[in-house]
């Protein structure tokens, strides 16, 4: 028995969570810091790497509290965080500047240099990544603050992951060599590859931008998996957080990653962990190449297993967009969302407003919502919203299992499940598979599994997931609402392809207003 912490760093707050191994969850606590926009940019987000750690130690003595557990019991803390979210550093482990946030998409013509640059050098570490480098990654991100920031440049001594930071400062840790990277994020969004040799060689580096010279060296050191530990906790941060020096750390990983863990995902499942965005998780015990599957990194997930990471750039940030021009909440259009019927809205739409993060890989793409009438309300654009992240999500299910990914499970994980059944109901449906949603919110249970792998509470990962996961609830698909979707399906998959690939051919735009509203009228025939 073992009673641990699991912090899990969202895009607005930090949650810590404490576990007893034998009678699970004790008690969370939660603390917010700022995510700093621009009018003038709508690419910008960024955070400050102390509102991250004074969030921490709030959130953390909130914890014990609501545990009613003293901080001396806690024999080991785990971290995950938002990825890509980048901070460079001085050689004192010191920021020079703001984390870039996943969501923050300035590097968007760095990411396409590096792709150009890439298929040009024959970089086979590309293929990897689904041949597209996005502006959601780490490179692109950092070259941009190199171009954008000549005063701060010999001062640069590294750059990292929010998870590889955060658990570097808290064990003490003061210079970038000491601190262990996590392979979970440099394997999925920095192109490092064990298979090839690690991170891109520097003269690919320097082909892409004579700044990224020498780069190479500064993020060289130690890489593993969460299996291994990034150190024990400092005294001083020990102090802080209220807990007991010298507990380990194991090394980190990205949110959606463990909570895909904390969700009870196995080989053959894959989860849909929905939140500002959606991040799909597999396993596999194959190594393979995925076209346009942002990465395929062996150990990001199950460290004996090969991990798989796809998704959308936009989820519930496009719902809540929705809601805010319609000067409501998501939670009050939602209401009477269990009342519509399987296209019923006549709308189709594409959710591309913070572009296509899979299979296209493309941020320049923008939404698009077929088929409006004067009657429609923002009730409706919600619902067809809705369809339309399930749709994305079938197209890169598919894509996935083409290419030797067993699914025999969907597990719809991460916040937005937990509180709207309609958009469990539309999966299910558009997916024509059942979807199984657990019980309870697993928001950073698989940090505080990993935790408790780090204090020998269970022999492997797997026993672990059996002690501390919740049980699912099913949704089951509707045949009828599965066959009118089947129809849809098909119009969305010709338009994602057509309207989001430069080079597609004619799409037959001509039939797509007629069907959907024959669809529609024959749905509210059916209501």
């Amino acid at each position: 028995m073992a009673i641990v912490a699991g912090v899990d760093f969202g895009t607005l707050s930090v949650r810590v969570t404490i576990i007893d191994t034998q009678r699970g969850r004790l008690g969370s606590g939660v603390a917010e810091y700022p995510l700093h926009r621009r009018k003038d940019d709508p690419d910008h987000a960024t955070q400050n790497h102390h509102d991250h750690m004074r969030a921490l130690a709030e959130a953390t003595r909130k914890a014990t509290a609501l545990a009613r557990t003293s901080g001396d019991q806690i024999a080991a803390l785990a971290i995950d965080t938002t990825g890509s979210s980048v901070i460079p550093v001085d050689a004192k482990l010191r920021p020079l500047d703001e984390y870039y946030l996943w969501c923050d998409h300035r590097s968007w013509r760095e990411a396409a240099l590096i792709t150009e640059t890439a298929h040009r050098q024959k970089l086979q570490a590309i293929d990897w990544y689904g041949g597209t480098y996005s502006s959601e990654w780490g490179f692109s991100k950092l070259l941009h603050w190199l171009r954008h920031n000549p005063e701060k440049r010999q001062q640069f001594a590294s750059a990292f992951e929010h998870c590889d930071m955060v658990a570097a400062v808290l064990c003490g840790i003061d210079g970038p060599a000491e601190a262990v990277r996590s392979i979970c994020a440099m394997g999925h969004k920095w192109m490092w590859n064990d298979l090839l040799g690690g991170l891109p060689g520097e003269d690919f580096l320097v082909q892409v931008d004579p700044l990224l010279k020498g780069v190479r060296a500064k993020l060289q050191g130690q890489y593993a998996t969460s299996d291994k530990l990034a150190g024990h906790l400092a005294p001083e941060w020990a102090e802080r957080l209220g807990l007991r020096a010298g507990i380990p750390i194991p090394v980190g990983a990205f949110d959606a990653h463990w909570d895909a863990v904390g969700a009870g995902a196995r080989t053959g499942d894959v989860v849909n962990v929905v939140g500002t965005s959606t991040c799909i998780i597999a396993m596999s015990d194959d190594t393979r190449l995925i076209p346009g599957v942002c990465g395929v990194v062996p150990g990001s997930v199950h460290p004996q297993k090969t991990g798989v990471e796809a998704g959308l750039s936009a989820t519930g940030d496009i719902f809540e967009a929705i809601a805010r021009r319609s000067n409501s909440s998501v939670a009050a259009l939602s209401q009477d969302l269990g009342s519509y019927r399987a296209g019923q809205t006549g709308l189709l739409r594409l959710t591309w407003d913070n572009g296509d993060r899979t299979v296209l890989v493309n941020p320049e793409l923008g939404g698009i919502t077929l088929g409006w009438h004067l009657t429609h309300s923002a009730q409706d654009e919600l619902f067809a919203a809705i369809e339309g992240t399930a749709f994305h999500t079938r197209v890169i299910l598919e894509r996935m299992e083409e290419h030797g990914v067993p699914i025999r499970r969907v597990i719809n994980a991460g916040g937005i499940p937990q509180k709207n059944e309609a958009l469990n109901r539309v999966y299910a449906n558009v997916l024509n598979k059942p979807v199984l949603i657990p019980k309870t919110d697993v928001t950073s249970l698989g940090s505080a599994i990993f935790a408790a792998l780090a204090a020998g509470a269970f022999r492997s990962l797997e026993e672990a997931q059996a002690a501390l996961c919740p049980e699912y609830r099913v949704v089951e698909p509707d045949a009828r609402a599965a066959h009118t979707y089947q129809e849809l399906y098909a119009l969305y998959r010709e338009l994602y392809f057509g309207f989001g690939k430069s080079n597609a051919s004619a799409i037959s735009v001509g039939r797509i207003l007629p069907t959907l509203r024959s669809v529609a009228a024959s749905a509210r025939g059916n209501a």
